[in-house]
């Protein structure tokens, strides 16, 4: 392990970078991507909870399809943070940091019955889905083409998975109460 530490960028100093974007657009741009990464990772933490607490006779379809939104959403705060980088800033890293930062708000720690549970889900994907729209007109405004198009591949899948929750949540089952 290292003995000495040396800060070689502070958490919200924003430097020049090498794509040329000012860094006053800059600074706008990394702090939504930085909400963004935030909101992404408190989805994928509460997926992937439902992920493992999941039962009853759609278990296994259920299972399988939150595994993947976690790995897309998993992908999307990688996607976020690599992009904040690339524009001279810092994103956000740990728990605490991304629950100051993030504009949704998880489900408690109890595990609920499934169909309140996507429901939950569904209401942090709209939530993050509109804030995704903000961002990319934002990305937009202030020239950075780049950003938003990588905003909106983001939110394509984004809205997929959601989507798809919209399916699982509709009233036609071969399930019995």
């Amino acid at each position: 392990m290292a003995t000495q530490e040396h800060v070689r960028r502070e958490f919200g100093n924003v430097e020049e970078n090498e794509l040329r974007l000012d860094k006053e657009k800059s600074e706008q741009v990394i702090n939504a991507l930085n909400q963004d990464l935030a909101d992404t990772y408190t989805l994928y933490h509460q997926v992937k909870k439902h992920h493992w607490n999941v039962e009853g006779a759609e278990f296994r379809d259920l299972h399988l399809f939150l595994g993947d939104a976690a790995g897309h959403a998993e992908e999307a705060a990688d996607e976020l943070a690599e992009r904040a980088q690339a524009l001279g800033g810092t994103p956000i890293a740990g728990g605490k940091a991304q629950e100051e930062h993030a504009s949704v708000e998880p489900e408690g720690q109890d595990v609920y019955d499934i169909r309140t549970s996507l429901e939950n889900d569904l209401e942090m994907y709209g939530d993050i889905i509109e804030s995704l729209r903000d961002h990319i007109d934002l990305a937009e405004n202030l020239g950075d083409h780049a950003t938003a198009q990588i905003l909106r591949e983001i939110i394509v899948q984004t809205e997929e998975d959601a989507h798809h929750i919209e399916h699982y949540l509709e009233d036609d089952t071969l399930v019995l109460d």
